[in-house]
């Protein structure tokens, strides 16, 4: 079995699907289909784990192709607290419960994922702009622009 520490993760052995060799430079390995392999870690990870560690939380973002960033953005945060729960913090539930939800949608094909979180994104770099309403035909609605 290999020990597959290049994940960024300490629990992960291979029991097959890796070929070890010896290069002039010492030894190695290659791991077949690895980016099947991350999903299939990732996977797991978001359905089978109680808890996530933060370096869990980290692989599985890092799947999902966020930055620490862009996923402080969509969850309310800032980046410095999305690094804190990588590096060991207490990850709050709700951010664990969203990313394990957005991973398994992500890994079923729902591309509205992707588009919803570049909407997010979006908000957060729209300026703020005075909201005008307007009452007609007994109904409040936004005003049209004038």
């Amino acid at each position: 079995m290999y020990h597959y520490t290049e994940c960024g993760l300490n629990k992960i052995w291979l029991a097959n699907g890796y070929r070890a060799f010896k290069t002039p430079y010492g030894k190695s390995v290659a791991i077949e289909r690895a980016d099947e392999l991350h999903r299939a870690i990732a996977l797991s990870l978001a359905n089978h784990k109680p808890h996530l560690s933060g370096g869990e939380f980290r692989f599985i973002r890092k799947e999902l192709g966020l930055s620490q960033a862009a996923l402080a953005s969509v969850l309310g945060n800032d980046a410095q607290s999305i690094a804190r729960w990588e590096k060991g913090g207490r990850i709050p539930k709700m951010a664990e419960r969203f990313v394990r939800a957005l991973y398994r949608e992500h890994a079923l094909g729902n591309a509205r994922i992707g588009e919803l979180i570049e909407r997010i994104g979006q908000l957060d770099r729209r300026p703020e702009t005075r909201l005008v309403f307007e009452e007609t035909g007994g109904a409040w609605k936004p005003a049209k622009a004038a």
